[in-house]
């Protein structure tokens, strides 16, 4: 088992025991974590957000393991709170939410295709897998030996899909190295949110210590690469220049993460999307500028890049986020559905963005770690 994966472990072990996030030590690559950018009393409050927003989705859960989702949303939702779960420090088959974090496991391994696919036939199946990979990978390791042998192959089978899309020709060669959906749609064959993603679960099975080749990667950098945009000086959906050509929360932040995924840490790419980030903030709950900017989606990304990039660009952020968020939280411990686009897959589904959202310093998950 790899080094980072014992510290991943390790550290959800001390925040079962109990170990509050006031007193966590951070971990540093050369831009420090400062956790007393708030109170003591301010980090207790985001606890005990997170720990009813976590009531909220295990309320959600339904018999066959899912948490509450469309079936064309599905496995991607589970394998969200799954994650939400882990990165509070809950582990499968132990605790309070042990069995309902297993059985969720279970369902989501019970998707995989034949060819290798985590999901269920819908619009956007290579996000349910992309997903659906990263929280497997995240898991491995966690669970008793048959569901890791389980997990093994499913991972296994997973890669091999992936990189299969990666590689299928592209209509244009703009698009080389990313992703998309699974059938042909509108002029571009990839986009950024949905190879960040693939990058994440790249990443996570990589720090699995499975075979992840550097090509595989590399490809997938020089896409998010091209989605930058020099004059907007911000990361872009798509490359064909028509109405998907935009800018938003998610692809920025996607961009970044994507970036700090592949090895290439605090560029000026990433620099030029911090600012983007903070000049278009959070603040106004579950509103955004752009239609197609998602808030809760667009939070969980920023967040996580910000949380990467660390320093003044984490300091300036997450404060006034966390109190949008914490303002706004529902009496139930759940956050509303998004306003406009994927309103109808539920507010299970955004009440797990945000606890992944908010959980970025615990740095328990180990694709959170700096």
């Amino acid at each position: 088992m790899s080094q980072q994966r014992v510290l991943g472990l390790l550290l959800i072990l001390c925040a079962v025991l109990g170990k509050t996030i006031a007193a966590a030590e951070p971990q540093s690559t050369g831009h420090t974590l400062n956790l007393n950018i708030l109170s003591t009393q301010q980090w207790k409050q985001i606890d005990a957000a997170v720990d009813e927003g976590l009531d909220f989705i295990v309320g959600n859960q339904r018999r066959d393991g899912s948490f509450a989702a469309p079936r064309a949303a599905q496995p991607g939702v589970t394998s969200l709170c799954v994650m939400a779960f882990l990165s509070r420090g809950h582990l499968p088959g132990q605790g309070p939410y042990g069995d309902q974090i297993e059985r969720a496991i279970q369902y989501t391994l019970s998707t995989q295709d034949s060819n290798g696919l985590l999901s269920h036939p819908g619009s956007r199946p290579n996000y349910n897998h992309a997903i659906t990979g990263l929280m497997l990978g995240e898991v491995y390791g966690m669970t008793s030996d048959r569901q890791n042998e389980r997990i093994r192959i499913a991972i296994r089978e997973a890669l091999r899909f992936s990189r299969q899309r990666q590689t299928r020709r592209k209509r244009h060669p703009r698009d080389k190295g990313g992703w998309r959906y699974l059938k042909p749609y509108g002029p571009n064959d990839s986009d950024l949110t949905a190879t960040s993603w693939q990058l994440m679960f790249y990443r996570s099975a990589k720090n699995a210590e499975f075979d992840v080749p550097p090509e595989y990667i590399d490809e997938a950098m020089g896409y998010v690469r091209r989605c930058f945009d020099r004059n907007e000086q911000a990361f872009m959906y798509a490359l064909a220049h028509d109405e998907e050509h935009y800018a938003s929360g998610g692809t920025v932040g996607g961009g970044i993460v994507a970036l700090e995924m592949g090895g290439e840490h605090h560029s000026e790419m990433a620099k030029a999307g911090a600012k983007w980030i903070l000049s278009h903030p959070f603040d106004r709950y579950n509103v955004r500028r752009h239609s197609d900017d998602r808030y809760h989606y667009s939070a969980f990304y920023c967040s996580q890049a910000m949380f990467h990039l660390g320093g003044e660009n984490w300091e300036k952020f997450y404060p006034p986020l966390q109190s949008t968020l914490l303002a706004n939280q529902r009496r139930d411990g759940s956050w509303d559905r998004e306003r406009v686009h994927d309103s109808g897959v539920g507010n299970t589904y955004t009440t797990a963005l945000v606890v992944l959202t908010l959980t970025p310093p615990y740095q328990i998950l180990p694709i959170y770690q700096r």
